[in-house]
Parts: structure tokens; sequence; C-alpha cells
């Protein structure tokens, strides 16, 4: 006999709920309130140091093409042209493991590792942090430099210049570090750490801060872009790659799978053209995976996507279409 529907839907919601919750406290760990709170990275090593000198060759980018905290680090290569000084290699996410698992298994043969966790165990016995990436990984040594992607750009922009293409570029310029960091803090809370705060709340009222706050910086920096054509003037800097990468995946993924769904960033006149002004820059565009992105978001973060379906939208052919700023 079948079961009658208000039994079947009251079974189904309280065991997915529950199985919810379980995935999520291993995924995006939460406060007493639902709010996601996002541990820190632990390998805050920096280059040039005694342990770590500045050597071309001698270290390598782990990195995921959907992840923005990756593509943070190369967009900074790219355009610094440290493409043969820092080689790197792709790791995907898989979703039935959960977890990265290198795409070439040959790059790391001699360390007998397939997937990011047994990485950091080689690199620290009995590791038993979040295997995260992006990773600043010493190829002489098999230790890992830094996984923290703000600490990796700043190493990225300053620490290679004598084998970069464009040493010339600094991202970072000392005058401008006040402004820069002032404005890396709240793009961090309330954007690039805020549509991860929308998606993964597990309560209304922590969803609901968090998308208020999300929106209130989109519309404050909206108007900042009125007027000037970067985030700190004239000058393209480290705080404008890192909100970049969470405006390319904005429309793509965190409108609709992390409900941050009050306005798209095309429906932006500025923050639109300023998308479409980063893109355009020599060698971003070939950093941007879009397949990429909705194949990790949509295919991979099972609690938040269940069905595994993946959009065929939005069309992106928009961001070559003129951006207007540089008159700025």
């Amino acid at each position: 006999m079948a079961l009658p529907p208000s039994l079947l839907i009251r079974t189904a919601k309280t065991i997915w709920t529950t199985l919810w919750r379980t995935m999520m406290a291993q995924m995006a760990p939460s406060d007493k309130g639902g709010a996601y709170q996002r541990p820190d990275s632990e390998f805050c090593d920096r280059i040039p140091s005694s342990t770590f000198p500045s050597d071309a060759q001698r270290y390598r980018l782990i990195v995921g093409m959907g992840c923005p905290w990756a593509h943070r680090t190369l967009i900074v290569r790219t355009l610094k042209g440290l493409d043969r000084a820092i080689p790197i290699t792709i790791v995907s996410p898989s979703g039935n493991e959960g977890c990265w698992v290198f795409d070439q298994p040959s790059a790391m043969d001699s360390l007998g590792c397939r997937t990011m966790p047994q990485f950091y165990d080689k690199a620290q016995s009995g590791y038993q942090g979040r295997a995260t990436v992006p990773l600043l990984w010493d190829t002489q040594t098999n230790t890992i430099v830094n996984n923290e992607s703000a600490e990796i750009i700043e190493i990225l922009n300053n620490a290679f210049n004598d084998w970069a293409t464009h040493p010339e570029m600094n991202l970072y310029p000392t005058e401008l570090q006040p402004e820069i960091d002032q404005w890396n803090k709240r793009i961090y809370h309330n954007v690039n750490n805020g549509v991860y705060r929308c998606g993964f709340a597990q309560t209304q009222t922590a969803y609901t801060t968090a998308c208020n706050e999300l929106f209130e910086a989109l519309d404050d920096i909206d108007t900042t872009l009125a007027s000037q054509r970067y985030l700190c003037g004239s000058q393209l800097t480290l705080t404008d790659i890192r909100l970049f990468t969470t405006l390319i995946r904005f429309d793509v993924a965190y409108y609709g799978l992390f409900k941050c769904n009050r306005r798209r960033i095309s429906d932006y006149e500025n923050l639109s053209g300023y998308v479409r002004d980063i893109y355009q820059l020599p060698g971003v565009a070939a950093t941007c995976d879009v397949d990429a992105i909705k194949r990790d978001y949509f295919g991979n973060l099972f609690p938040l996507n269940p069905g595994g379906i993946i959009p065929l939208g939005p069309d992106l052919a928009n961001l070559q279409a003129p951006h207007g700023r540089a008159s700025l």
C-alpha cells in the first residue's frame, strides 16, 4: 500500500533536513545562529624568507579552476607574467569523495597523492584541517608554503619580479596600501565571503543578514565606480582582483544557487562595465573557465543542488562588449 502523501512528505523532509544539516556541518561550519564561519588558513609562510628564497621554477601553484580564491592567484600570475616562473597544477572537486582531486595524477606520482587531503598529509603528517586551494608548494622540500589566497597574491605581486614579464606592474603600491586594505576588509566580509554566508546560511535570520550586507556593499561599490575606473582610482590593484573573481561568478552561480537573487551584476551599470573592463585585460579571460565554475558549483555542492542539474545559462557573450571605462 502506498504511503499517504502527507506522511511521505513529512518523512522525506525529516530525513533530508537531518542529512542536510550533517553535510553542511562538515562542508560549511556555522555558529549558533546558523551563520557560516569560514575556518582560517593554516599555512602562512612568506617568500622571500630564510626558509623560502625567491627562485624561478622552485614553487608550484595548485589551483581549482572553479574556485574564486584560486582564481585570484591565476590572474595575478598572468598579469605579472609569471607563467614560466610559477608552474600550475590543476585539481577538480569530486562530488562523490567530497575533496579536490588531481586532474593529472602523474604530476604527483613522486608523492603518491591522488587527492588534496593526501597531499596535505604528505606535507604535514597527521594533518586534520581543510585541504583547500589555492596552495603554493615548494617542490624542493615538498612543503606547503602558503594556502591563504590573500597572502599568495601579495607574494606573486612582489617576490618574483626578477623573472616576471611585467615587473613594473605593482598591484599593491605602498601609497595605496591603507586604502587597499580598507577595501579588502569590507569586500571580504560582505562580498567575497558574503555570497557564501548567503548560500551556506542555516537559518533565515543568518541568510537575511548576509544578503542585506552583500547588496548594501554592492550598491556602495557601484556608486564608487561611477566616478573612477577602479576601486582605488585609476590604478588596478589587488583589491580589484579580489572583487572581480566573485563578480564573474555572481550571475553564473551565486545569483541562483546561493540565493543572492536581489539583483544580478549585469543589472548594475557601473559594476557590469567594471567586470568587462577587468575581463578584457590581457590574459584575464583565459583564466575564467565558466564551464568549470558551473560544473564545480552546481555539480558538486550536493547539499545545495541534490539533482546535480547544471544550468545552460547565462549568456556571457557581453563580457567582450565595450566597457567604456578607460575615460575614467
